[in-house]
C-alpha cells in the first residue's frame, strides 16, 4: 500500500547550498580558529537533537552516516541499481538521507511530521547489505538495522507526529508521561525556580502505586561528581511535592555535553574581547553543572558583546519542540557579519524607538527605557539543530530581555535562498500576481523578518513583581485595554512566559510579532530604510500581505484532524481563535524558512 504523502519527501526537493566562502575568507586567522572551534562546539551539541527528536533518530543517524561515509554516493548508486533498484528509488534513499539530515531526526522540523523512506524496506535492506559499509562492518550494520528498521518505516496513529501521550511522540518525557504530569513537574519546577529549558522528566510506578519523577538536567557532570553551583547545591537531591516523589539528578547528554565544553574551551583562546571570554566561561559552566543560571549569565555578556566580526549562539535555546512549550532544543550557529546590509538594519535600530511608539497599544504597556539592541546580517558558516530559521531574536530568558536587552540576527545567505521562488510552484495565487510575487518575494521578507524580529519579538513588557514584591508598572493606573479595567495579574517571582502560557505560549508570540511586521510594513519610512519608494514600495508591502494570506492556506497541511491539533507554533492557536481577523495572523507559516 502506497504511503500517504504527507509522510514521505518528494523526489525533486531541492537541496539549497548557503555560500559562506567569501564571508570565511575575510577573517584573520584568529577569527577563523574562533570560528572552527565553536563550530565544532555547534555540530557536536546538535547531535543532542537526535535525542530530543525521537528513540530511532539516534541509530538510524549513524547507521545513515556509516553507509555514505564508506563510498561515495555516485558508487553506491551503482549498488543499488545492481539490486534491482529504479533511479527515482535510490533518488528517494537520498532525498530521505537529506531530509533527515537536515531535520535532525525523521520527523519535520517544521510541521512536527513523520517522514518514512519513499522506497519499499526490502529494497533499502538490498542497497544496505550490498555496501561497503556492511562488508567493513556486517555485525554493526546488522544490529543497527535491526534496532531501527520497523520504527523507520512505521506509521501507527501514535507516531505520525510530534506530541505527548496518545498525541505523538515525544522524547522530552517518558513515553508513559500525559499532560498532567507535565502540569505537575511544571509545578513543581516552579516552587525550585528550576528552568526547565534543559531538562526531561521521566515517570515510574512505584510497588505501592504512586507516581515517581525524575528531573534530569543537561550537563557533563553527572550525579555525585563535581563541585556543585550555589545555585544548583539546593536543587539536586530528592523532594516530595503534591504526594509524589520528585528527584532532580544531572549527566542528561553527558559525553556531547563534554565534547562541547572541550571545543568551546578551545575557541576562549580565540575570543577578541573580555565579553567574549566571560561568556564562553559561563557557557562552559552551564554545560559542565547545567546550570541556567550560568547560560544566562554568558547571554548578558552576549547582548553586550556589541557588533562582532563571528557571532554565534549555543545552548537549549527554542521550546517549539516539547509539547509542553518549555524544554528548549538544542542549537548552536556560528555566523560572520554582512556589513552591506547591517547598515540598513541599523538604520532601522536608529528609528526603532519612535516607530515602537507607534504600535497599537499604551505606552505603559511598553519598556520603561527602549533598549537599543544589536542588528546585523549575517552569512550562516554553521548552523547546527532541527532547522535554519531566517532571523533570530534572542536570548529567550525573558528577565534579560527586559533588562539587559537582546541581539536580533537576520541570516542573510538563508534569506537568498528561502525566497527562491519557482513560478510552476506558486500555488493559491492569480497568474497576474505571480511576476509581481517572484520579484518582491525576497525584499518583502527582507522587510518582514526585520520588523519580525527587531520590532514585533523586540517590543512590548512584561508586568512582573520581584522577590521584594515591588512591580514594575503602577496597578492603580494601567489599564488592560481589553477589559478597561486596571490590570489584576502579573508574573510571580519564578514565573516566565513560556511556563504561564506552555502550549500557546511560542504560537502567540509569534503571531504578535508577525502582526508587528505587517502593521509597519506600510510605513513609508521602514520602506525607505530598506530601499523602497513609491510603486517599488507599494508593490513590496502588497507582496507581504498576500505571503501571508496565502501562507495561511498552507498552514492547513499542518493540521492534524485525528487529533485536533495544528503541529507548528506559527498555526497552532488558530483554532482557539474566533476574531476573522486573527485567523489571516495565525494561519501564517513564519519568517523561519527551513531549508531542506
Amino acid at each position: 500500500m502506497a504511503v500517504p504523502s504527507q509522510y514521505v519527501l518528494p523526489n525533486d526537493l531541492p537541496v539549497a547550498l548557503l555560500d559562506c566562502s567569501e564571508a570565511f575568507s575575510l577573517l584573520s586567522a584568529e577569527e577563523k580558529l574562533y570560528a572552527h572551534y565553536l563550530s565544532h562546539a555547534s555540530f557536536y551539541g546538535g547531535l543532542i537533537v537526535l535525542f530530543q527528536t525521537s528513540p530511532e533518530s539516534p541509530a538510524i543517524y549513524i547507521l545513515l552516516n556509516r553507509l555514505f561515509r564508506s563510498q561515495d554516493h555516485k558508487e553506491l548508486k551503482g549498488v543499488a541499481l545492481g539490486q534491482g533498484l529504479s533511479d527515482e528509488q535510490y533518488q528517494a534513499i537520498l532525498v530521505y538521507t537529506a531530509g533527515f539530515f537536515a531535520n535532525m531526526g525523521n520527523y519535520k522540523s517544521f510541521g512536527d511530521t513523520k517522514f518514512v523512506p519513499n522506497v519499499p524496506k526490502e529494497k533499502f535492506e538490498k542497497v544496505l547489505r550490498a555496501s561497503a559499509a556492511f562488508a567493513r562492518d556486517p555485525d554493526g550494520m546488522e544490529s543497527l538495522w535491526r534496532t531501527v528498521a520497523d520504527r523507520m518505516y512505521s506509521l501507527e496513529p501514535s507516531e505520525r507526529q510530534l506530541g505527548l501521550g496518545t498525541n505523538g511522540i515525544t522524547t522530552y518525557f517518558s513515553a508513559n508521561c500525559t499532560m498532567d504530569d507535565a502540569e505537575l513537574a511544571q509545578r513543581f519546577l516552579d516552587s525550585k525556580k528550576i528552568s526547565a529549558y534543559n531538562t526531561r522528566l521521566f515517570k515510574t510506578l512505584k510497588d505501592d502505586g504512586r507516581s515517581q519523577y525524575e528531573v534530569r538536567l543537561a550537563s557533563v557532570s553527572k550525579e555525585g561528581c563535581g563541585s556543585e553551583s550555589n545555585d544548583l547545591s539546593q536543587i539536586l537531591g530528592s523532594f516530595e511535592f503534591e504526594g509524589h516523589e520528585i528527584q532532580v539528578t544531572r549527566g542528561d547528554y553527558s559525553p556531547l555535553l563534554l565534547r562541547v565544553r572541550e571545543n568551546l574551551e578551545k575557541a576562549k583562546a580565540f575570543a577578541s574581547n573580555d565579553n567574549q571570554r566571560h561568556m564562553l566561561e559561563e557557557y562552559i559552566r552551564s554545560f559542565q553543572e547545567g546550570s541556567i543560571k550560568a547560560h544566562k549569565e554568558g547571554s548578558k555578556y552576549w547582548v553586550q558583546d556589541k557588533g562582532p566580526i563571528v557571532e554565534s549562539y549555543i545552548g537549549f535555546i527554542e521550546s517549539y519542540r516539547d509539547p509542553f512549550g518549555s524544554r528548549g532544543e538544542f542549537e548552536g550557529f556560528v555566523a560572520v557579519v554582512n556589513k552591506s546590509v547591517s547598515a540598513r538594519f541599523a538604520q532601522l535600530v536608529s528609528a526603532a524607538e519612535h516607530l515602537v511608539a507607534s504600535l497599537p497599544w499604551p505606552a505603559s504597556y511598553e519598556k520603561d527605557k527602549f533598549l537599543r539592541p544589536d542588528f546585523t546580517s549575517l552569512d550562516v558558516v554553521t548552523f547546527s539543530g532541527s532547522g535554519i530559521p531566517a532571523g533570530i531574536n534572542i536570548p529567550n530568558y525573558d528577565d534579560i530581555r527586559q533588562t539587559v536587552g537582546f541581539k536580533n540576527v537576520s541570516l542573510g545567505n538563508v534569506l537568498s535562498v528561502g525566497s527562491a521562488t519557482e513560478r510552476e510552484k506558486l500555488t493559491f495565487l492569480r497568474e497576474e500576481d505571480k511576476d509581481v510575487y517572484i520579484k518582491f518575494r525576497g525584499p518583502s521578507f527582507e522587510v518582514q523578518v526585520g520588523l519580525h524580529e527587531l520590532l514585533g519579538h523586540g517590543s512590548g513588557k512584561l508586568f512582573a513583581q520581584d522577590e521584594k514584591g515591588v512591580l514594575n508598572f503602577d496597578k492603580e493606573t494601567v489599564i488592560n485595554p481589553e477589559t478597561g479595567e486596571v490590570v489584576r495579574s502579573w508574573y510571580k517571582v519564578g514565573e516566565t512566559y513560556d511556563s504561564k502560557f506552555t502550549t500557546m505560549a511560542s504560537s502567540y508570540e509569534e503571531c504578535r510579532a508577525e502582526c508587528v511586521g505587517l502593521y509597519l510594513c506600510v510605513n513609508e519610512e521602514v520602506m525607505r530604510i530598506f530601499g523602497h519608494e513609491g510603486q517599488e514600495a507599494n508593490d513590496a508591502m502588497y507582496v507581504n500581505w498576500l505571503n501571508m494570506v496565502r501562507a495561511g492556506l498552507l498552514g492547513l497541511e499542518f493540521y492534524t484532524p485525528e487529533t485536533g491539533r495544528w503541529r507548528q507554533v506559527y498555526v497552532r492557536l488558530v483554532s482557539s481563535v474566533t476574531h476573522p481577523e486573527a485567523h489571516i495572523f495565525l494561519h501564517t507559516i513564519g519568517c523561519h524558512s527551513n531549508v531542506p
